[in-house]
């Protein structure tokens, strides 16, 4: 009886080191679009009154997690039964952040000037319509970067049994949500503890030069988010037309895997631009 709990233990502890291993390569593996889903995140996450800036972060991170659960057991069901649908999943979420990418990139170049009427408009929508869309924007596009992250995770197990599979997928996932909106949520909150610091301090000494520092640097970090998220979205959605489509893998052999990724992901993102407009078109048609 004893040498049977024990064997069992022996088990358990076999397949923790199996699932530490495993996940310590996929999240090393995820690396990179982590750190694109952080920088398209706070980028994302940001640009909200001080007030609905951490209630808007978790209603993000709360899509997040809602993502996460579906995503997680249709990848495992869809790489047992038919794993030709992960590809084309792929490949339909890369043309959407491609499209998001190159429409921030028009939106810069083409901008123009609001008047005030449309300012006093905006502003009076920021509270429901304004906030309510740019967190399903962000919620969209997490699980467009969810279903890379899962993906990738799924692949360094391939080789395991279905329950490392299970687990290690499942712990990269919780891995990259609360590592990922826990960093935004630090990110945006740098002025208030940069205030918070210059108050305490009597606006003297060592702790009110660092709480000015936080102040003046959040405008800046948003601003290279921004940028840095853009250019993401594009990387992301190049890297996965290039390692899922044999012939764009083949293209251009000497070029910079980052600069083909980059050039594809603009293409990708202008082909989008007008399928996703005429699209909305149809929509808004059909609601009339």
């Amino acid at each position: 009886m004893a040498s049977g709990f024990f064997a069992i233990l022996d088990d358990i502890g076999a397949l923790m080191d199996d699932v530490a291993v495993s996940s310590k390569l996929a999240t090393r593996k995820t690396a990179g679009i982590l750190g694109d889903d952080l920088a398209v995140n706070a980028e994302k996450a940001t640009g909200f009154l001080a007030s609905r800036e951490l209630p808007v972060l978790w209603a993000i991170t709360k899509g997040s997690f809602f993502n996460k659960l579906i995503i997680v057991p249709i990848a495992l069901l869809l790489n047992a039964f038919f794993s030709v649908a992960i590809t084309v999943i792929l490949i339909l979420g890369g043309f959407y952040l491609a499209y998001e990418g190159v429409e921030k990139i028009i939106e810069f170049l083409f901008h123009r000037s609001k008047a005030a009427h449309e300012v006093v408009a905006e502003v009076k929508q920021d509270d429901t319509a304004a906030e309510n869309a740019k967190i399903k924007s962000a919620v969209t596009t997490d699980f467009i970067l969810s279903v890379e992250i899962v993906i990738i995770a799924l692949g360094t197990t391939l080789e395991q049994s279905l329950t490392v599979q299970i687990i290690t997928v499942s712990v990269v996932a919780i891995i990259a949500t609360i590592g990922v909106y826990g960093l935004v949520a630090l990110i945006v909150r740098m002025d208030d503890l940069g205030y918070k610091l210059i108050k305490r301090s009597g606006d003297k000494g060592l702790y009110s030069a660092i709480g000015q520092f936080l102040v003046k640097m959040l405008p800046i970090i948003i601003k290279v988010l921004a940028v840095v998220g853009t250019i993401a979205l594009l990387l992301v959605a190049g890297g996965i037309f290039v390692h899922n489509i044999e012939f764009l893998h083949h293209l251009f052999p000497n070029l910079l895997s980052i600069v083909k990724e980059l050039i594809i992901g603009l293409i990708a993102g202008l082909v989008a631009i007008p399928v996703m407009m005429g699209g909305k078109k149809v929509v808004s048609l059909f609601k009339r």
